[in-house]
């Protein structure tokens, strides 16, 4: 049936997001935000969009990689999570974009290093 195909594509789509929910809560505790952006249930694929806080927070990599290690294990159906933050940083004239350690930027050199935070681990 139709309708069974679309309840099992919604089903997923909610694991998917209680997946989120339940497992990195800190997202939203620290004025994050993940979104699905798109679902292929026939590639087992998901695009996961973070952004509030989570644009210029320093350790989105890490929830990055996080939520891609665990979402393959957890929920069957997904074989590869693809997750960032957009890259639009703080926004504004007087926002910082993060960089990360041993990253290079070759936009406008004028001496001063951007070397973000530095995680205490």
């Amino acid at each position: 049936m139709s309708t069974d195909a679309q309840e099992d594509g919604d089903d997923l789509e909610d694991r998917v997001s209680n997946f989120l929910r339940r497992n990195f809560p800190q997202i939203q505790m620290h004025g994050g935000n993940a979104a699905i952006q798109d679902l292929n249930r026939e590639t087992g694929e998901v695009s996961i969009q973070l952004g509030g806080a989570c644009s210029g927070c320093g350790i989105s990599p890490m929830t990055i990689q996080a939520i891609k290690s665990r979402m393959v294990k957890e929920i069957p159906e997904i074989e590869k999570v693809h997750a960032d933050t957009g890259g639009g940083g703080m926004g504004g004239d007087g926002g910082m974009e993060p960089s990360f350690p041993g990253e290079t930027v070759d936009d406008e050199d004028d001496g001063a290093s951007d070397e973000g935070p530095q995680a205490p681990f």
